[in-house]
């Protein structure tokens, strides 16, 4: 029993599909910021022309201002042209990084709609298990990935900045419209190197998370025989079910018996009960059949309302083991329970 509570089971899909309608997916943080970063990369190259183009506006907008009086009128206008500005250059890269997170959540596991995640529970804060998970190994070992990579990631980007602000001395010589260029391509160079460590850290943590979130998910033996019973039903229950409709399809099988024309027999092992009727089947019918204590029960009946019950061991046998009830016996049959027939309607004056 010990065994069987120790999760050592891979999750079945089931498992997976109830977690995933709680909210319950596995999700790289590392992995969503590459995403995130390379789309806004891209749309940062694709609208730079545009951006810049909204930056040298305000410079110069601003320059103009030098040695005009600054009311309250012009503060106001100063201001209008700033926001305005800034929306123009702000608003479309911040969209593209919008989008770019749709993007990274999809790409990890799909469209996902569920209002569970969000649900109030009382046990989120309960501030015996939020101090568990405070000091747990699992939030150290977080806090020295996030750190390690924090330190990884800005010291590299440091040293090339560092190398790029002593540049500047000469790159304040030049025109406004070099500066731009000069700061675009700076910005890809150290985009280009952030992206690459990013990705690096993003794959080991993608692997990592995966392996967590379906180590979480794993079952013991005994979970994994509960959701098959839950699925199937439980073996039990289902014996039942079937033993209670074999009995009402006997019951039934046994109201027929009454109408039959003959009831042949092995004479103990086997009874066959047949009805003929021209007007509704071209062949006689098999209507009730059974073994043993069965057989014995057909012939009661058969006795109790005077239906005939001829003793014919090689016809009983194979119709019982050819025929299904309500079918239509087979034509190799047909001369072997004609004569039985024709005795019975001799014997009842047909």
């Amino acid at each position: 029993m010990a065994d069987d509570q120790e999760k050592t089971e891979e999750p079945t899909s089931k498992k997976i599909a109830d977690a995933r309608k709680e909210g319950n997916v596995p999700k790289s943080q590392d992995a969503s910021g590459v995403v995130t970063l390379f789309i806004a990369i891209l749309a940062t190259l694709m609208l730079f022309p545009f951006m810049s183009e909204h930056t040298v506006f305000l410079v110069k907008y601003y320059f103009s201002l030098i040695g005009s009086d600054i009311d309250k009128e012009a503060m106001l206008g100063i201001t209008i042209v700033t926001v305005r500005e800034f929306f123009f250059i702000v608003m479309p890269l911040a969209i593209a990084v919008a989008i770019a997170g749709i993007l990274a959540a999809l790409s990890q596991f799909g469209f996902l709609f569920t209002t569970k995640a969000i649900v109030p529970d009382l046990k989120k804060i309960d501030p015996i298990k939020g101090l568990k998970n405070l000091i747990s190994i699992k939030k150290l070992i977080e806090s020295i990935k996030v750190t390690s990579k924090s330190f990884i990631t800005l010291g590299v980007g440091f040293v090339f900045l560092f190398y790029f602000i002593l540049e500047l001395p000469t790159v304040a010589l030049f025109g406004l419209g070099d500066q731009m260029d000069w700061l675009e391509e700076k910005m890809l160079v150290i985009a280009a190197v952030m992206l690459f460590i990013i990705f690096i850290f993003a794959i080991i943590d993608l692997i990592i998370v995966r392996k967590q979130y379906f180590d979480g998910l794993k079952m013991s033996l005994q979970e994994v025989k509960d959701e098959m019973k839950n699925m199937e039903g439980d073996p039990r229950v289902k014996s039942k079910i079937r033993q209670i409709q074999m009995q009402a399809a006997r019951k039934r099988m046994m109201a027929e018996v009454p109408q039959a024309d003959v009831v042949i027999t092995n004479p103990t092992h086997y009874a066959v009960a047949i009805k003929y009727d021209a007007q509704k089947s071209y062949a006689p019918v098999v209507i009730a059949k059974g073994m043993d204590h069965v057989a014995q029960q057909i012939k009661k009946i058969a006795r109790e309302n005077g239906v005939h019950i001829v003793q014919n061991p090689p016809l009983a046998r194979s119709l019982y083991s050819e025929v299904e009830l309500e079918q239509t016996i087979p034509e190799s049959l047909f001369g072997a329970v004609a004569e039985v027939l024709a005795y019975v309607y001799k014997m009842n004056k047909k």
